[in-house]
């Protein structure tokens, strides 16, 4: 695509970075990716680049991913119907290994390959490969979901130091050999507390928390913890934004410095969250 941006206009941008990539080299920043931005094509390709770039400048970006729409996929291909209690995926023994297929196998294999394309260093994990996400049964109810029970941290350490992108689908295990389907948000905000992650950013499909649900220039730019705690009483955090928040709230709880919940469908919103002044979404961050 052709701008009309001069070199010098080009260069000002770089130096106006040049603070934030300072601040962020050799720090980790966990993103947790799904939803419109993965379905969309040109965007996965936007955030791709985005995660290559930030690597290439000194990050070491972690990638945690869903994909919901895959897995609803392979199910009508071998004609299984989804089926939710209040809002997590009902998952029975034929449905988890679908999970295992749709996310450990055709999402991640494919989103490694795309950051490959794209000049990053990738290797592909599941929450089951070196047991990174150990879980147990959530509810009865539901099958095989899981709760966490704890992040071997190891198998990403030694992925970011040796200077790969690592690249994870939420799928947990069991000591007795049972795979779960977690919860992407969950996951990746375990993995980002376990790693003393710097930034944790959840990728959505609204601008982040708004004052007025139906007004997208109402976007809160900024909340702590206790303006969290008010802004849930008051109805302002409500339906699928409680369980964002809560999951940005434990992260900050387990380590992480802030969180930010943005809309990952703008065109190279990671960027614009890092490396500018005005960055994208709402940041949460502690006290």
């Amino acid at each position: 695509m052709e701008t009309n941006f001069t070199n010098a206009e080009r260069a000002e941008v770089l130096v106006q970075a040049l603070p934030y990539i300072k601040a962020y080299n050799g720090k980790v920043v966990v993103v947790k990716y799904g939803g419109n931005a993965m379905i969309n094509d040109n965007l996965k390709q936007q955030v791709m680049e985005d995660i290559v770039l930030l690597t290439l400048i000194g990050v070491k970006v972690v990638l945690v991913h869903g994909g919901g729409p895959e897995i609803n996929a392979l199910m009508d291909v071998f004609g299984k119907k989804p089926q939710f209690v209040d809002g997590l995926r009902v998952t029975d023994k034929e449905t988890v290994d679908i999970v295992q297929m749709a996310l450990a196998g055709k999402v991640n294999k494919s989103l490694v390959n795309l950051l490959e394309v794209k000049g990053g260093k990738a290797i592909g994990l599941s929450g089951i490969d070196g047991c990174l996400i150990e879980a147990e049964m959530k509810d009865e109810r539901l099958g095989y979901v899981g709760e966490i029970t704890k992040i071997h941290i190891r198998p990403v350490n030694v992925l970011l130091e040796n200077g790969y992108i690592p690249v994870i689908s939420t799928v947990g295990c069991d000591s007795k050999g049972n795979a779960y389907n977690i919860n992407g948000d969950t996951a990746a905000a375990r993995i980002a507390g376990a790693l003393n992650a710097e930034r944790l950013i959840m990728m959505t499909d609204i601008a982040g928390i708004l004052k007025d649900k139906d007004d997208p220039s109402s976007l809160i730019s900024e909340i702590n913890i206790s303006e969290a705690e008010r802004l849930y009483e008051e109805g302002v955090i409500s339906g699928g934004m409680i369980p964002k928040v809560d999951c940005c709230i434990d992260a900050i709880k387990e380590g992480v410095k802030n969180c930010v919940i943005m809309d990952g469908t703008k065109p190279h919103s990671i960027l614009m969250e890092l490396l500018t002044n005005s960055g994208a979404g709402t940041l949460v961050k502690g006290e």
